[in-house]
């Protein structure tokens, strides 16, 4: 029974690996209601990316929204793959799940001084709530783990570590800090890596795949948000009233195409197979550039509708830019990691090869136009060449990182 369909213990349930073969287990309410507390933390970074952008700041917004997505990118994921390993849902797991929700919205709270003010305390402060209650939910799990007890203790000393470092990064020269986060977002990186030596947590390939497409429309919805918002400027200023609404449904199409191409492929598939700790990680942290695209396509979006109506720093060239490159880099992302191993070789060509066309629109007098006909022509494409019947399907179980 999926822990969805079982109301939350009143006696604490001991904290053993999830079957990975288990029948019909798909997300809880608990895993869909902590999503929608990230919607709140990416809201605000693609608001910020989009005032970065807008009024110029092109680099520095860049910088700033790369470092903030990945905080909210890491906890999402770290979550995510431990729950499909041991989730209880009793009253201890939800609390602890809580205190990690409440931490993100310490994290939402922060992302603003970060972009206008290179001021990551309170950013830190959050994400460390997020990280403390994750280590507990790993100390809870090691007591019994059984074989993967050493994987266990391993991430929750891994995390410990690098959460120190983090508080230690405030005191640090701000011209330093940058480095400081590269170093500790590979060190973040590598805990899962080094941990799964030490025993393998177990996963379940349905659930997984499905956490991470609920995570994806999440993102998308925040782009047919930009592209209300469009119709809403046009409401307002009928001057423009023609091109907005152009671009509002246009919006709406190549969102729609995003959609398609994210659910084309058999990702449970892609996820990998028993054994093969690289897939897993490859198909995990790929998605960073996936979902950080998802939530800059927004942001390009209104960066478009300022540059219609004449409020951004931007040239058309440079705006339309925001919209063409988080495209490519969506379509791209999820062609390497999910579209290329169960494609024939027409898919495989005309996926990226449309992906790299987009950065062609700027040079179109209508913003998102050709973006549009190249998105709807890629979809054509894979409704005519459905996915190869002759790749295997993995088998569930313990070869993949619990993150």
């Amino acid at each position: 029974m999926s822990t969805s369909e079982t109301p939350a213990r009143a006696r604490l349930v001991p904290m053993r690996a999830r079957d990975p073969h288990e029948p019909g287990r798909t997300a809880s309410t608990l895993e869909l209601f902590f999503d929608l507390v990230f919607v709140v933390a990416v809201s605000v970074a693609s608001v910020q990316l989009h005032h970065a952008l807008t009024e110029g700041h092109v680099g520095s917004g860049l910088a700033s929204y790369g470092m903030v997505f990945f905080a909210i990118w890491w906890a999402w994921m770290n979550f995510t793959w431990f729950a499909t390993s041991f989730d209880t849902d009793d009253w201890l797991y939800r609390v602890l799940t809580i205190a990690q929700m409440s931490g993100v919205l310490v994290l939402a709270a922060g992302i603003e001084p970060v972009f206008t003010e290179r001021d990551f305390t309170v950013v830190i402060a959050g994400y460390v709530v997020m990280r403390v209650a994750m280590i507990a939910q790993w100390l809870r799990a090691s007591g019994t783990a059984g074989p993967t007890r050493g994987a266990t203790r391993a991430y929750a000393a891994g995390i410990a570590v690098v959460q120190v470092c983090w508080l230690a990064l405030l005191v640090l020269p701000e011209d330093v800090q940058a480095v400081a986060w590269v170093v500790l977002a590979a060190a973040e990186l590598a805990v899962p890596v080094v941990a799964e030596t030490r025993g393998r947590t177990p996963w379940h390939p349905h659930h997984i795949t499905e956490r991470y497409g609920l995570f994806t429309l999440i993102l998308l919805g925040e782009s047919l948000l930009a592209s209300s918002n469009a119709i809403i400027e046009a409401l307002h200023d009928e001057q423009d009233l023609g091109s907005l609404i152009s671009l509002a449904v246009l919006t709406v199409v190549v969102t729609a195409a995003l959609w398609w191409i994210y659910v084309w492929p058999p990702h449970h598939r892609a996820v990998g197979e028993e054994g093969r700790l690289s897939r897993s990680l490859r198909y995990g942290y790929v998605h960073y550039f996936v979902f950080a695209a998802a939530g800059a396509f927004s942001a390009g979006v209104e960066v478009e509708v300022d540059a219609l109506t004449g409020h951004t720093e931007l040239s058309d060239v440079g705006a339309s830019f925001t919209v063409t490159i988080p495209i490519a880099v969506f379509v791209l992302g999820i062609w390497w990691i999910a579209i290329r191993d169960n494609a024939d070789r027409v898919v495989n060509t005309a996926v990226p090869v449309g992906a790299l066309l987009v950065l062609c629109d700027p040079v179109v007098p209508i913003p998102v136009t050709l973006t549009a006909v190249i998105m709807v022509a890629v979809v054509v494409v894979l409704v005519l060449h459905p996915p190869t019947a002759g790749a295997a399907t993995p088998r569930p179980g313990s070869g993949a990182t619990g993150l």
